[in-house]
């Protein structure tokens, strides 16, 4: 593989950052996750930091040194996350549950599959247009597309996330087959949420993303204010043009198989993510499937 990667998180105006991201890579696999701490809840990064360890720890197990079957990876993979940020509460006594948004992406072969909880987002750029992104899990996006009408709540409000009491729900998207050129981003509300997607998608277009990106966030933190929100974005350029390539393009052509590397830091919690067993992602697999068994039931 190769492409160029740039990422960047800056706290804005708050008394913390909340939001984490990385990324880790094989021979010919690679996957971009990232993570916002949903503030109103403690310990909005610790939800965040186990979801990008949780999340990595799975990976570096299973990309050897591909992905088998990316959809139910990344399925797993959220519901582990979610399963050990419950966990953690649990462990804590805490009343109320460390929360966070999720988006992670796996890059692999010729195509690019991702998976969302939250309004944490992903867009694909191609020649200059918007080719997709996720949609929100709040009331007002999926009001706007006509999901489901709600007149007397706060539409921003989100309906699910990980560390919730209540079972998270996600939307697996792809596999996307992805072009020279292409570019893939991931975000959190802070710079989507001051920033409109034709600006997203021109700064995009115009320049590598290791330009691109800290324009953009300059530019969403600008917006923001005083007050603004934690502002991450993670964004890859797929099979980078020689025009592009700069200190941060990556090839994966030297790396032989079995060598495993990755952004992501490990932690004081790296002990709760190492005892995440194969019972527990068997547990992980069996809810998908009867959530999978309950939905298909409810469309007959």
């Amino acid at each position: 593989m190769k492409f160029s990667v740039f990422q960047i998180s800056r706290k804005g105006g708050r008394e913390k950052n909340e939001d984490r991201m990385g990324y880790c890579y094989t021979r010919e696999s690679g996957l971009f996750v990232l993570a916002d701490g949903m503030g109103g809840h403690p310990e909005g990064e610790v939800a965040a930091q186990l979801a990008l360890q949780t999340i990595s720890a799975l990976y570096q197990k299973e990309a050897r040194p591909i992905v088998s079957d990316v959809t139910e990876f990344l399925t797993g993979a959220l519901l582990a996350a979610h399963h050990q940020i419950m966990r953690y509460a649990s462990e804590k006594g805490m009343l109320d549950t460390p929360r966070t948004t999720l988006v992670a992406a796996i890059v692999q072969g010729t195509s690019a599959t991702w998976v969302h909880c939250g309004d944490s987002r992903l867009y694909v750029v191609r020649a200059g247009e918007l080719l997709t992104r996720t949609r929100d899990h709040s009331y007002l996006e999926q009001q706007n597309a006509g999901v489901i009408r709600m007149d007397r709540i706060n539409r921003n409000i989100l309906f699910t996330c990980l560390g919730s009491p209540t079972k998270p729900v996600f939307d697996v998207t792809g596999p996307i087959a992805l072009q020279q050129g292409d570019k893939i981003m991931l975000c959190s509300d802070g710079l989507w949420g001051t920033l409109n997607d034709i600006d997203i998608v021109h700064h995009l277009s115009m320049k590598s993303v290791s330009d691109a990106v800290p324009d953009l966030v300059e530019a969403a933190l600008r917006n923001g204010g005083e007050h603004s929100d934690n502002v991450t974005v993670i964004a890859l350029e797929w099979e980078t043009p020689d025009s592009f390539e700069s200190t941060h393009g990556i090839s994966t052509d030297s790396i032989h198989d079995g060598v495993f590397a990755s952004t992501i830091q490990a932690g004081v919690l790296d002990s709760m993510v190492e005892d995440l067993d194969d019972a527990a992602i068997e547990r992980s697999i069996a809810e998908i499937n009867e959530a999978i068994r309950r939905s298909a039931a409810r469309k007959t």
